[in-house]
């Protein structure tokens, strides 16, 4: 037996061995359901096991307190991946056939929706098994796996990459669970840009000339300033406005934001001094991310100037557009061929069931949908997506893996978190029906496992394949000119010196008297809202 078979055997076995533990281990990041910037729980974990597991680890890389770099091995190539562990607030659910909120909560806490938990522990099974396999071989070698948090803000890659911890990397094998069995081709993913306008008003004593009243020494009230409530809703309303002159309607760009502070609940009859709000964008160049913010600035400004406020605005994140690789995208295939789609048993199949009995709808022999448990060629998933894209568009949506296409040859697996059967065309499922299925081993782990060893599989053909890197690298230099530097080669958005904006108020579990609970506070019944009207 060759070494590279040997090694693909090993690297198979260890991940059959350790299943237990692995499925363990994402069932608690999912049960943490910690949201962007603050993943303190599931960071500690990947750290502490990376740790035992012989990786020296860097934790709060980048500034950044929930991120961390693993690092093992010495010579040969740098090969890597990445662990994402965020989780999305408003959506909290158990693992049960029925839309049922985490208890003693709020219940609208987050909740896993991709899920991560599987996507990283998918990416920690392939790390360890290839560790394992090089280990036995004596296969010289470097792994790294990043702990990326803030991804649903695609907060933390565009980070690493300004502060140069993707300049040494020779390749990279990433992952992201989805409906179907496949490795993106030609069409890669977007950018993504995101920025927290704050208002504030500094001088509300200024906004009227005290001349003007009949009684000089008159309440504040008399001079009330508009205030930052004001500015925000003038922003949040000039923006709508002006939402569809921002850009013709090509390239599948969208906007959207969200309130992060509301002038804080201050006295009725004082101005409000201070409000903040989101906006993120995606779209599939970065010409059209750049006129967007043109047209935020613009709308910031005239909102502060109507309302006695200043404005200011802070990046969350900057990211560029994907590049394809060809080489990567064959032999992932190869791998994803030779370890075969996911099998679902009779525990999943009845938890489906039951979510279908839950909905008012007869259960199905088979619950789930087709592509789940089948393998769709790259070149059938790629024109999948061409079908409703323009000619000249080359990439749709946004995920900040972009930012490792750059710095290193890149391959994105997608494997199936199960989708349920739709009984016609029509149907949809509500979100707590995937979410739950997400919590559920049975449901998640078929799909989170064979991503693990199709990506330790391609991380092994990296390292003893012969050719097979040169020839990835080969077209990466192609594609960027160069390589890093090179005439086509995009350099990082964001400056080195970024500071992460994990210091703002994103939501999160706070202690207080009353124990742990969610930003807002948990609410004797229901949600805490009061009386329907």
């Amino acid at each position: 037996m060759s070494d590279l078979a040997a090694a693909r055997q090993t690297a198979l076995a260890w991940i059959d061995a350790n299943e237990a533990r692995l499925s363990a281990f994402c069932k608690q990041v999912w049960d943490y359901a910690e949201p962007a910037w603050r993943e303190y729980k599931s960071a500690r974990l990947y750290v502490e096991t990376l740790r035992a597991e012989g990786f020296e680890v860097e934790e709060g890389s980048g500034g950044m307190p929930t991120a961390f770099v693993a690092r093992w091995g010495s010579g040969g190539p740098v090969l890597s991946s990445f662990a994402e562990y965020d989780a999305v607030p408003g959506q909290s659910q158990q693992v049960v056939p029925r839309k049922a909120p985490r208890e003693g909560l709020h219940p609208w806490t987050a909740g896993h929706t991709d899920p991560h938990s599987s996507l990283g522990t998918a990416a920690l099974t392939a790390i360890l098994a290839t560790k394992a396999a090089m280990e036995a071989q004596g296969t010289p070698g470097r792994l790294v796996l990043f702990g990326e948090p803030a991804e649903k803000v695609c907060g933390s890659k565009p980070v690493h990459a300004a502060k140069g911890y993707y300049d040494d990397l020779d390749a990279a094998v990433v992952y992201h669970p989805h409906m179907q069995n496949t490795v993106t081709d030609h069409t890669q993913f977007g950018a993504y840009w995101s920025a927290v306008i704050t208002f504030e008003c500094v001088e509300p004593e200024s906004w009227i000339d005290k001349d003007l009243l009949p009684i000089r020494d008159v309440g504040h009230a008399a001079a009330r300033a508009p205030g930052a409530i004001d500015a925000l809703m003038l922003m949040y309303m000039t923006t709508k406005t002006t939402k569809e002159a921002m850009f013709p309607h090509t390239g599948s760009w969208t906007l959207n934001e969200f309130i992060l502070a509301g002038g804080d609940a201050t006295s009725d009859n004082l101005a409000p001094r201070f409000a903040q709000i989101q906006y993120s964008w995606r779209a599939s160049n970065l010409g059209i991310c750049a006129q967007i913010e043109k047209v935020l600035r613009q709308n910031a400004k005239a909102a502060a100037a109507a309302t006695h406020c200043v404005a200011s605005l802070r990046w969350v994140t900057k990211t560029r557009v994907g590049l394809p690789n060809a080489v990567l995208t064959e032999a992932t295939w190869a791998n994803l061929q030779a370890v075969g789609a996911p099998r679902y048993a009779q525990d999943a199949v009845g938890f489906a069931r039951e979510i279908q009995r839950e909905l008012g709808l007869a259960p199905m022999d088979d619950p789930f949908a087709p592509l789940n448990t089948k393998l769709t060629p790259p070149a059938e998933f790629e024109a999948g997506m061409r079908a409703f894209l323009p000619p000249w568009q080359h990439h749709l949506s946004a995920d900040d893996y972009v930012e490792f296409c750059w710095h290193c040859p890149t391959v994105r697996l997608l494997t199936a978190r199960p989708r349920l059967r739709v009984p016609d065309g029509k149907y949809e499922y509500p979100t707590w029906s995937y979410n739950a299925l997400g919590g559920l081993p049975a449901a998640i782990d078929p799909g989170m496992f064979v991503a693990g060893k199709t990506m330790a599989l391609t991380l092994i053909d990296l390292a003893l394949k012969p050719g097979l890197l040169d020839a990835a690298k080969a077209e990466w230099r192609e594609r960027t000119g160069g390589g890093m530097g090179g005439t086509q080669w995009v350099p990082p958005l964001l400056p080195e010196d970024f500071v992460a904006p994990h210091d703002l108020r994103w939501p999160e579990y706070v202690t207080t008297a009353r124990g742990e609970e969610w930003w807002i506070p948990t609410p004797v019944e229901g949600g805490g809202a009061g009386e329907r009207i």
